[in-house]
């Protein structure tokens, strides 16, 4: 296909919907498709005062991303603790920090506090410390991975 500017068809008419996620996760009349079920059910299992990265989440799962996982969170994730799952580098996610900060500390989370110097001053989760392996109830009580 050429392209001519101000003449092309949308992507969508070109490639199909835009992402496989809309696909594979969503059934019908936007409800949750087999793919998002599963990240779902996952998210469900994440003990109180534990985390998983997006990408921690697809591994156990082994199947989809990280950009998979969160794209089912941003849809369906609001029926579950969508907190528990958080960005390889432990920031909080933008446009929720507070919300999720309240949860973190309601449910024990080990936090990093930032230096004051960093913006709004917003800590980070601690990964080395909250991250759950998936393996146990809660790894912090001395199972495998826990610490």
């Amino acid at each position: 296909m050429v392209c001519v500017r101000g003449r092309n068809p949308p992507v969508s008419e070109v490639c199909g919907r835009i992402g496989r996620v809309n696909e594979e996760s969503a059934g019908a009349a936007g409800e949750p498709g087999p793919y998002a079920e599963k990240v779902l059910d996952t998210v469900e299992l994440i003990p109180a005062g534990r985390v998983m990265t997006y990408g921690d989440v697809a591994e156990w799962l082994d199947e989809g991303g990280p950009r998979q996982v969160g794209r089912v969170l941003s849809l369906y994730g609001g029926g579950v603790p969508w907190w528990r799952v958080v960005r390889s580098d432990g920031v909080l996610l933008p446009g929720h920090e507070l919300s999720a900060l309240a949860a973190y500390r309601a449910e024990g989370t080990p936090l990093r506090e930032t230096g004051r110097a960093a913006e709004g001053h917003i800590p980070r989760v601690d990964l080395r410390r909250a991250r759950w392996d998936g393996r146990t109830p809660d790894a912090r009580q001395g199972g495998p991975g826990g610490g």
